[in-house]
């Protein structure tokens, strides 16, 4: 019965790390929707339930403690809470950029570089989670190198619209000569930190499948 009672408990970690997972994919997707759309309430709910997010992770996080300290597990067991344990950090952290998003909503005053597609690179990274988190459900040890090399993508789409909003601010003030206007340098300083956030969502996503490989195969190749 002990026996039974502990791969339950297993079990229920598992699910409680993948409703965590579901519950952040939504918010970010909610927080992209809220950027594109300028919609400042949905951006106001954004903000404000992120603590519901911090609320189940330090939930997950006791879980996890508890079942190194009471179960002292070994081998595949001791991967999978261990793993468990910095997947919810990554989550975390990507429900945190999921704020920010938020908060870049409520501060933008105006449409500039509409030539970025932020909502393209959003969903790609939303994808990213997504997969990674699928891959812990099923213990697949082969979409973490899939979703490593789909890394690469999202960095090269960061760094192009990067690229577009720099070129603009050098040429803004190289047309006149001059330090540009403080809502421009808003917008372009906004910009970058909406690519740089999206960035580091892949970033997370990639950490998730690296914990999933080694879980799965006690393979550290991808962590880094």
């Amino acid at each position: 019965m002990a026996r039974n009672d502990y791969q339950q408990q297993l079990a229920a970690l598992r699910d409680r790390v993948l409703e965590m997972s579901d519950l952040v994919c939504h918010r970010l997707e909610r927080a992209l929707s809220a950027l594109e759309t300028k919609d400042d309430e949905l951006a106001d709910r954004i903000i404000a339930g992120d603590y519901e997010i911090n609320e189940l992770y330090l939930e997950i996080e006791q879980t996890c403690i508890d079942l190194f300290a009471l179960q002292q597990p070994v081998a595949g067991d001791l991967r999978f809470i261990a793993a468990s344990f910095k997947i919810i950090t990554d989550l975390e952290r990507i429900a945190d950029l999921a704020v920010n998003l938020g908060e870049y909503t409520l501060q933008a005053e105006r449409d500039r570089y509409s030539e970025i597609d932020i909502g393209y690179i959003g969903i790609r990274t939303v994808e990213m989670v997504e997969a990674a988190m699928q891959a812990y459900a099923d213990e697949d040890a082969e979409t973490p190198h899939d979703i490593a090399a789909l890394d690469d993508e999202i960095d090269a789409l960061c760094e192009g619209a990067s690229d577009v909003v720099v070129r603009d601010l050098l040429e803004a003030e190289g047309t006149t000569g001059e330090v540009a206007d403080d809502a421009f340098l808003d917008d372009v300083s906004r910009m970058l930190l909406t690519i740089r956030d999206l960035e580091r969502v892949g970033d997370h996503a990639v950490n998730i499948a690296a914990r999933t490989l080694y879980m799965v195969e006690n393979d550290d190749e991808l962590i880094y």
